[in-house]
């Protein structure tokens, strides 16, 4: 079966979605829901990949650093998933829209059974417009949050598995950098965004280093990673600065932002 060419994933990490006091953004938050409302009733499909749970969850239990032990990550993820749902729930909400929430771990993508259950359950909520808004269930899965290579890395891997399985024409990372550069743009000066990508090679990955910002866990590797997964199956793959959501626009109106990373014909 091919893509639905209305139907777009959009990826938010943790570093767009707080600030640097690791409260909510409401700002982007808010943008964020005006922008993807908009553009549903231009009638795309919207799927939104929302990371930042424990890190919201942290600062609003009021713990003096990011938990390190793992009851505490999970306690913090149950409860930072509670409020980002209400400020969704909240903001998307004034634009008389209604979402719901997925929660995932790597087991519901394995299973087959699950995996076209869940198919189903997106299909379901699509049809009656409504915006899926997914995340790593890290309050119950201890292998992600745990792992020193992540499976999902702040759901990068998760998005593409997600536009995958939703059978999506685009996927959206949206980052706190501006695309994929030939070297890390935060040490060179000299460093050049790269505006599309039809191959992605052992040069590639050589280029993407390693870790991500100090409040995400998704490095460029992790979303190479998914892009790598996504464009294999006929899905177009953009890298882009999620400062300002509203650059959703020029993605939806084909104009050239960020890193493109060009679908394979399947």
């Amino acid at each position: 079966m091919g893509v639905n060419r209305n139907r777009i994933v959009v990826k938010v990490g943790t570093s767009t979605l707080t600030n640097e006091l690791g409260n909510s953004n409401l700002r982007t938050v808010e943008e964020l829901s005006l922008t993807l409302s908009d553009i549903q009733n231009k009638g795309y499909e919207i799927i939104l990949v929302s990371s930042g749970a424990i890190a919201i969850g942290a600062q609003k239990m009021h713990l003096a650093e990011k938990p390190t032990e793992l009851r505490m990550k999970q306690a913090a993820a149950a409860v930072g998933q509670c409020e980002n749902m209400f400020l969704y729930d909240k903001f998307f909400g004034y634009y008389n829209k209604t979402v719901a929430q997925i929660l995932l771990n790597a087991d519901d993508i394995g299973d087959e059974e699950k995996k076209e259950n869940l198919a189903n359950t997106f299909e379901a909520l699509l049809e009656q417009g409504i915006i899926p808004i997914v995340n790593e269930n890290d309050s119950v899965s201890y292998k992600e949050i745990e792992s020193d290579e992540k499976i999902f890395g702040d759901n990068d891997m998760l998005s593409a598995v997600v536009a995958v399985l939703c059978r999506a024409d685009k996927l959206v990372i949206l980052s706190d950098i501006d695309g994929f550069y030939d070297k890390d743009p935060r040490l060179w000066k000299t460093a050049k965004l790269m505006k599309r990508i039809e191959l992605i090679d052992e040069t590639t990955y050589a280029l993407a280093g390693g870790a991500g910002s100090r409040r995400g866990t998704g490095g460029m590797r992790t979303k190479l990673q998914a892009a790598d997964i996504a464009t294999a199956q006929g899905i177009d793959v953009i890298v882009t600065n999620g400062k300002d959501p509203r650059i959703l626009y020029d993605i939806v109106d084909g104009k050239e932002t960020g890193t493109l990373f060009a679908a394979k014909k399947v």
